[in-house]
């Protein structure tokens, strides 16, 4: 099968913009945009294939229908592993936490979330939250969430273009405003909520927090401040493109292909591949014709023997996989 565009879904979150439409080209009814689920087979947001002899097929459907062209990589998973977004945060997002694989599936019956955040644009200033400051007790945790002080325990970190942040499982973070980004994760939507401003809804009601279950996952423990990655080394390099590998985890890896030119990638039976144009335009070309690809794009490449070129001048991408299952669901469960 020839690699296909996919049109994503839409999250109209309270704390979003107009950056998706405006930059990214994303066509939406809603007036505010906070997040475009790129790549998604999840029950809280699937996309649908938008090209080829699929086109109009949600994209959970075929990825039920066809497993072997997700690749052996995907061999154990009950589920589609991973999930791939664009978030503009005109506002800031909550204070929230995410669960690890066993508490998750216990609890909410789907795989943890960790996460990697790639820094596409900002406003002046700009700044997350990443972690802890500081060691603390879960009695002081407890009492700033009550108070609503916890922000005074965070470690804010101020954001420039092409900074790279691996969000484990179990940190307290949060996007500030202004900022947009790409985001690849598992493939999960379990958000612990424990701060949110004293912001109201559209119904002007306060959105209810999860300090329980927040308290049973979040880590206590200070947070190394994160390594600024501006430009991660390069592991492969030719005439018209460079490669660089952001993120390597045991959920997903990451790459960003800076492209002038014309990069060759063979394909192989273990993965499938994500291609996330971020910047500029692209062509895809492969045996049976090509795809073009320009900025806010997201191709899906199955897996197999076919090898293809990209072509593009001044095109950012992001590639990713996902590495080898470590354990089956059911083990983790």
């Amino acid at each position: 099968m020839q690699p296909f565009l996919l049109r994503p879904a839409f999250k109209d979150y309270l704390w979003g913009g107009s950056a998706l439409r405006r930059d990214y080209g994303k066509e939406t009814n809603l007036p505010v945009v906070a997040e475009s689920w790129e790549l998604s087979a999840h029950r809280d947001g699937c996309c649908v294939i938008a090209s080829g002899a699929m086109a109009g097929t949600s994209f959970d459907v075929f990825a039920r229908a066809y497993p072997d062209l997700l690749g052996a990589n995907c061999r154990g998973y009950a589920a589609f592993p991973i999930l791939v977004k664009l978030i503009d945060a005109k506002q800031p997002l909550s204070v929230q936490v995410h669960p690890d694989d066993t508490y998750a599936y216990r609890v909410e019956g789907e795989p943890g979330k960790t996460e990697m955040w790639v820094i596409l644009d900002h406003g002046p200033g700009a700044f997350l939250y990443y972690g802890l400051r500081r060691d603390v007790t879960k009695e002081e945790l407890c009492s700033r969430l009550a108070d609503g002080t916890v922000t005074e325990i965070l470690r804010p970190c101020h954001v420039r273009r092409g900074d790279v942040f691996v969000i484990e499982a179990g940190t307290l973070h949060a996007i500030g405003a202004g900022i947009v980004l790409a985001e690849i994760q598992e493939n999960s939507n379990s958000t612990y909520r424990v701060y949110d401003y004293g912001r109201k809804d559209a119904s002007g009601r306060e959105r209810p927090l999860h300090i329980g279950k927040a308290l049973d996952v979040a880590s206590l423990r200070a947070s190394a401040p994160p390594e600024r990655m501006p430009a991660p080394p390069v592991w492969e390099e030719a005439a018209g493109y460079r490669c660089r590998r952001l993120a390597a985890t045991p959920y997903f890896v990451a790459d960003r292909l800076d492209l002038n030119g014309s990069y060759r990638k063979n394909m192989d039976e273990d993965s499938f591949l994500c291609v996330l144009c971020v910047e500029g335009r692209a062509s895809l070309r492969g045996p049976a014709g090509s795809l073009g690809v320009r900025k806010g794009n997201c191709v899906f490449v199955p897996s197999g023997r076919a090898g293809f070129f990209l072509e593009g001048e001044g095109a950012f991408l992001l590639v990713s996989v996902p590495p080898p299952t470590r354990l089956s669901n059911a083990e983790r469960a």
